[in-house]
């Protein structure tokens, strides 16, 4: 399964004359001949402590291709963080200065930026804002209660979310064990250790509802979930994964349907899922669902303007088969009472530079919104599907210096945000809320094979002496590059399936079943639709995706999804918390 990274630079250059990724378009009949700018600044959550607030410029004199707009704060208000701006303090005053995406404003055009801030006591708009030194007119207020109101809380983990859904589906909830993947784990030496574990169950074709090969279907795997239930509450896992032209930028997990099949992913796959799902025997299951991996992130980074760009995701961004196909299923299934989705968001290592992170947001609250689609259809997302990046990295911060430098210049961080997964899913999440989806949105952390253990694990910071040699010398990653993302060599099975393991985060869980291969080492012939992806092939040198690397892919790997022993005893080998 294609897991892109991209360079800072890289990720820039695709931004590139896309500045309506951070636009809006302006009013029908806006004014240019009024106060030059208007701004609308809205505080869309706030509690006893802090808030987030939403700000746009509309600009109503002429076109500008940069701009920066101050405005002083009369209580004690310190901004912590913002997106789409570059927003700093001094004091009471504020400046937010445009990105490089989003410095165009045409006459009549709009800009929007968001931050978070803390304060103590009140939290009144500021009166005045400046655009280019130019007084702009005020709009907005807040849209929540004030401070001295009861505002919006949180659901905890037990309360009801939205609909009446669990705010946390994992929460006080077992999880379903998949009993074809628990016996292949169970039949390998030591498997039993973790045969008990719950896994995912993949429909990645049309055939999977029904079964495929006399395996199990749908209903008889959420028949079996039944019977695990008892009469606690249990979590069945399906992920939703046979988009037209799936995984656009990769070749071992490309899928069964061309590009232009929207029809017929509508009505031979969703549909006969929904239908099943619907079924009253199965309302007392509690089903998450991770939605489409690969898919909206790729359109992000491979879908134009960069050395990245495949061909087939640039198809896939033109005829919008992909945005259209998610949220017809976010529809569908969101309005099963039972139904928690969630949408997968690659990783830190592929979204984590501000220039990706802003634009996904983005295309995340577009495809939620459109298309039939609501944001209530949502409860969460997932990062790290299939994927090797850790929880966390104990041994080093992104914050970190070495002789003054910033490690964020090492070539492991290459400029990115983060380090870990656990700090993106937390930061993505601050964003997505700010965005629109609910404060009480939740994550989800793959960790079935992000565990870097054995002997080639740090147990501590790496030296001081520069910064690659420390951060190198720090990270339990042991990968030769973030972008590597096929049956790494050296990787471990990673923190059990655990609900609510920190605030923001739903769960840590297996989608991945361990065992099951990323793709084919070498060309195999099938019937599957499955291609030979060179970032599977252990000799291979690497491409612009991974820096040019070599890929670091275990020998011998068989197609994708199919039993490969030799990495399932690795993982359970370099576990991290090691296996008993």
């Amino acid at each position: 399964m294609s897991r892109t990274r991209m360079s800072l630079l890289t990720a820039l250059a695709l931004l590139t004359g896309t500045s309506g990724a951070a636009l809006i378009a302006a009013p029908a009949g806006a004014s240019t001949a009024a106060t030059p700018c208007t701004v609308d600044y809205k505080v869309q959550n706030q509690w006893d402590t802090g808030f987030t607030a939403a700000v746009t410029i509309t600009n109503n004199g002429a076109a500008k291709s940069s701009w920066s707009l101050k405005w002083s704060y009369a209580g004690n208000q310190k901004i912590s963080n913002g997106w789409n701006a570059k927003v700093s303090q001094s004091g009471s005053a504020v400046t937010a200065a445009n990105e490089s995406y989003n410095g165009t404003i045409p006459t009549g055009g709009s800009a929007s930026f968001g931050f978070q801030a803390s304060y103590s006591g009140t939290n009144a708009i500021p009166a005045t804002f400046t655009l280019d030194g130019v007084t702009c007119n005020v709009d907005g207020g807040p849209t929540d209660p004030g401070p001295t109101d009861p505002g919006p809380t949180d659901p905890g983990p037990t309360d009801p979310g939205p609909g009446g859904k669990a705010a946390n589906p994992y929460v006080g909830a077992k999880v379903y064990v998949n009993p074809e993947w628990s016996a292949r784990a169970a039949a390998e030496p030591g498997g039993s250790r973790i045969s008990n574990q719950p896994t995912a169950v993949w429909l990645d074709r049309i055939a999977a509802i029904n079964g495929v090969n006399g395996g199990m279907g749908l209903r008889a795997h959420l028949d079996e979930a039944l019977k695990q239930k008892g009469s606690g509450e249990l979590v069945v896992q399906l992920v939703i994964y046979d988009l037209p032209g799936r995984d656009c930028a990769a070749l071992a997990s490309n899928g069964e349907l061309g590009p232009n099949d929207l029809d017929k992913y509508k009505s031979q796959y969703i549909d006969p899922i929904v239908s099943i799902l619907s079924e009253s025997k199965y309302a007392g299951l509690r089903i998450a669902t991770v939605i489409e991996p690969d898919s909206l992130p790729n359109l992000v980074t491979n879908a134009g303007g960069t050395n990245t760009t495949t061909d087939a995701c640039v198809t896939m961004k033109s005829n919008g088969n992909y945005e259209k196909g998610v949220s017809y299923a976010l529809d569908k299934l969101g309005a099963l009472a039972n139904v928690y989705n969630y949408i997968d968001a690659g990783h830190h290592g592929w979204l984590g530079w501000d220039s990706n992170l802003g634009p996904s947001v983005q295309e995340f609250a577009k495809v939620a919104t459109s298309n039939g689609a609501s944001m209530s259809d949502v409860t969460g997302f997932i990062v790290n599907t299939a994927n090797y990046s850790p929880a966390k990295e104990p041994n080093f911060k992104v914050t970190d210096t070495v002789n003054g430098q910033t490690i964020r210049q090492s070539k492991w961080v290459d400029w990115n945000q983060y380090v870990d997964e656990q700090s993106f899913a937390l930061g993505l999440r601050e964003k997505l809320v700010a965005a629109g989806f609910d404060s009480g949105l939740g994550m989800l952390i793959d960790t079935s094979r992000n565990g870097w253990g054995g002997t080639a694990r740090p147990t501590g910071p790496g030296p001081q002496t520069s910064v690659d040699a420390y951060v190198d010398g720090s990270r339990i990653d042991r990968r030769i590059h973030a972008g590597n993302w096929c049956n790494q060599s050296g990787a471990g099975l990673g923190e059990r399936p655990t609900a609510a393991p920190a605030a923001g985060i739903d769960a840590y869980v297996w989608v991945k079943p361990p065992g099951e291969s990323d793709g084919n080492s070498a060309a195999i012939p099938n019937d599957e639709g499955k291609g030979f992806d060179r970032m599977c092939d252990p000799t291979y040198g690497g491409n612009a995706r991974n820096g040019n690397n070599p890929t670091g892919a275990l020998p011998n790997a068989p197609l994708a999804g199919h039993w490969f022993s030799a990495q399932f005893q690795q993982l359970m080998q370099n576990a991290y918390p090691p296996l008993p």
